[in-house]
């Protein structure tokens, strides 16, 4: 019997076979929950497609986080596949470039304010749109990159992890008397579809793989993957609120970078 047995999950962000999301809903089928997936826009085709390299094939239904449109149909285009959810992977960021690469001081407030929409607030935005399907018991878990730190080129971005994180806490305060927990999952630098949008991103691989006492590897999303799938399982059933750290333990020995 697998760890999600009998669970039905709602994954976001499944972009390429590279993202997290990808490997987080394939980890969740092959531990024997339902998965169904939502896109946007031009990126729906693309996860279509993606959707096919999943041990079974889910159904994409159709979400922008921005729209309050999207949000309020949430549950019944959820429904037309499964009856509930079990638990909500959030794996969703953005910021324009200009917010990334070293132009912190310069970066205009309508960017920096798409950055925090996109990668923050939506969170809350989910959680509360799938909270009608939601059992008790149930979980929403985002995915950030530890942002007690000030990365080299991450910029906005960083700031607006920092806000998914603290996001995530008022979820988990306002949410756990319905019996529904918040975690986030903090992992390490991946080559993924958001890696390639960050300037230098080789200085982050460079960093773990000096610091990282076991190891990192970019190419390698399976580890952040099974963290979130067991956090979405029922083997946290009493944490919530906190950030769990797949870094191959970086975030112990870091310092001041």
């Amino acid at each position: 019997m697998g760890l999600l047995e009998g669970k039905k999950l709602l994954v976001t962000g499944v972009l390429m076979d590279s993202s997290i999301a990808f490997h987080a809903a394939r980890v969740a089928q092959e531990e024997g929950a339902e998965v169904v997936l939502s896109s946007f826009g031009r990126q729906m085709k693309l996860t279509q497609a993606i959707a096919k390299r999943l041990p079974k094939t889910p159904p994409v239904i159709e979400l922008d986080v921005t729209s309050t449109e999207d949000l309020a149909a949430l549950p019944e285009r959820v429904r037309e596949h499964v009856d509930s959810l079990d638990g909500v992977l959030h794996s969703i960021g953005f910021a324009p470039q200009s917010a990334m690469g070293g132009n912190f001081l310069n970066t205009e407030w309508e960017d920096v304010a798409t950055a925090l929409q996109i990668s923050a607030f939506s969170y809350k935005s989910l959680a509360v749109a799938a909270l009608p399907l939601l059992k008790e018991g149930g979980a929403v878990v985002g995915l950030t990159l530890d942002a007690r730190i000030a990365w080299p080129t991450y910029d906005w971005m960083g700031v607006a992890k920092a806000a998914l994180e603290s996001t995530s806490r008022y979820v988990a305060r306002d949410l756990g008397p319905k019996g529904i927990r918040s975690n986030i999952v903090a992992a390490g630098p991946l080559r993924t579809t958001a890696a390639k949008a960050i300037p230098s991103f080789e200085a982050f691989d460079e960093l773990f793989q000096n610091r990282a006492p076991l190891g990192w590897d970019v190419r390698n999303a399976e580890p952040t993957a099974k963290a979130c799938v067991a956090l979405l399982s029922d083997w946290f059933p009493a944490t919530t609120g906190t950030i769990v750290y797949v870094d191959g333990g970086f975030q112990a020995m870091a310092g001041n970078v």
